[in-house]
């Protein structure tokens, strides 16, 4: 009989990034089940094969089918070739143009290649609902209709827009959510995973299990991507995404572009490390002990080796320091050296405003403390807000800049 990690150790990973799971306390106890019986959960992530490639917002739902498949369940990949025929309302203010099937078969192909750089092949499940939806006679489908009502599906907050603002909804828009509900039943899941803007569509999964007699599935809300812009969702319409396929230093370069407040995101998101994990690493930034430009150095390089290789992501490190960090800091900077000894260093850390100090920068300790709330200082290009740091996080020959004067530091002993 299979092992299966606590459930506490099983949270730590399936609720990292998550927005909403409804119900908690259900997967909670089909957690416990699986543990007590040796049987694994079906978990689902269904992806309409409408464009050729996928970008980095289109892999935050695949991460979390590949946690679930780290801690030992079985993960489905759904290709909704079917459902693309139709084409998801979501967020949509027109009819989406219809794919032909040619499209739709050649678009699923490239989606099989590009999620294996992510999920185990071996471990997944690949489905397309045409094996039955197709199948559906004039009846099943007149019978799956009736469950459900025009009023529950104006409910909708796109269709009640649309039909506010007098915009068509087609009906055959309207049975997109019956059709990827009835996905959960025919694939007897006890999880879907969902985006925050598919929660419609997910809970209909729930309503067709309950018709049918299955037990109703849990459903994972992440939240959406911003893209490098911060404020819009990941599109490559919008021109703020990142695409899987991008050359190694394309996607090291973008991933360094984007604020550190995004970052945090970034990594809860799309990256393996367990929600306890990222917390401590952004007390040590908190404290010092990590200077957020290594953080989002660490984080480039992890989704870069991700989708490449260890050595390609190396070499995108190193090629963006040449060409970016050390031209940033001008030539002439004067250099000046600070004793170790005079600084000292405290708990977690080097005591920045003593280090101002004694570089000439600020008079007095105090003064150099004024400085850094109000936003003043930068460390090796970052603006610095804390009050220790990490010597290593500094470097061997740091560049400090307080207001319009910087210096580089030589240690001296």
């Amino acid at each position: 009989m299979p092992t299966f990690p606590s459930l506490e150790d099983q949270l730590d990973l399936i609720t990292k990034g998550a927005a909403e799971i409804i119900p908690l306390d259900a997967l909670k106890e089909r957690i416990t089940k699986s543990i007590a019986t040796g049987v694994p959960m079906r978990i689902k992530a269904g992806f309409d094969p409408t464009a050729p490639d996928l970008h980095l917002g289109h892999t935050v739902l695949i991460r979390k089918l590949k946690h679930f498949q780290q801690l030992g369940h079985t993960v489905i990949f759904l290709i909704g070739d079917s459902t693309a025929l139709i084409g998801d309302p979501t967020g949509r203010n027109v009819t989406r143009k219809p794919l032909t099937p040619e499209q739709i078969a050649a678009n699923a192909e490239t989606y099989k290649e590009q999620v294996f750089k992510i999920l185990d092949p071996e471990k997944t499940e690949v489905r397309y609902n045409s094996e039955w939806l197709d199948k559906l006679s004039y009846y099943d489908i007149v019978k799956l209709l009736a469950q459900f009502t025009v009023s529950q599906m104006l409910e909708r907050e796109d269709f009640h827009k649309r039909f506010n603002d007098e915009q068509p909804i087609a009906l055959h828009e309207m049975i997109y959510p019956i059709a990827q509900g009835y996905d959960s039943v025919a694939l007897e899941c006890d999880v879907e995973l969902g985006g925050t803007d598919q929660k419609f569509n997910l809970m209909r999964g729930r309503d067709l299990q309950k018709h049918f007699g299955q037990p109703q599935q849990i459903i994972l809300m992440n939240n959406i991507l911003e893209g490098l812009d911060g404020v819009q969702k990941m599109s490559k319409s919008l021109g703020n995404a990142i695409g899987i396929h991008e050359p190694a230093t394309e996607m090291y370069g973008k991933l360094m572009s984007i604020s550190d407040e995004l970052m945090w995101k970034y990594w809860t998101m799309l990256t393996d490390l367990r929600g306890s994990e990222i917390s401590r690493m952004q007390a040590d930034v908190a404290s010092g002990k990590l200077h957020p430009m290594q953080a989002k150095k660490n984080l480039a390089w992890t989704i870069t080796r991700d989708f490449h290789s260890a050595e390609e992501a190396d070499a995108a490190a190193e090629g963006w320091t040449k060409m970016f960090q050390q031209k940033s800091v001008s030539e002439d900077v004067p250099v000046v050296q600070v004793s170790c000894a005079a600084l000292g260093e405290e708990d977690g850390g080097i005591r920045v405003a003593k280090l101002l100090q004694l570089a000439g920068l600020a008079g007095s300790a105090g003064e150099a403390t004024r400085k850094i709330a109000e936003n003043a200082v930068s460390l090796n290009g970052e603006k610095f807000t804390g009050k220790l740091i990490g010597k290593e996080a500094l470097g061997s020959a740091p560049v400090l800049r307080l207001g319009k004067r910087s210096v580089r530091v030589e240690w001296a002993d």
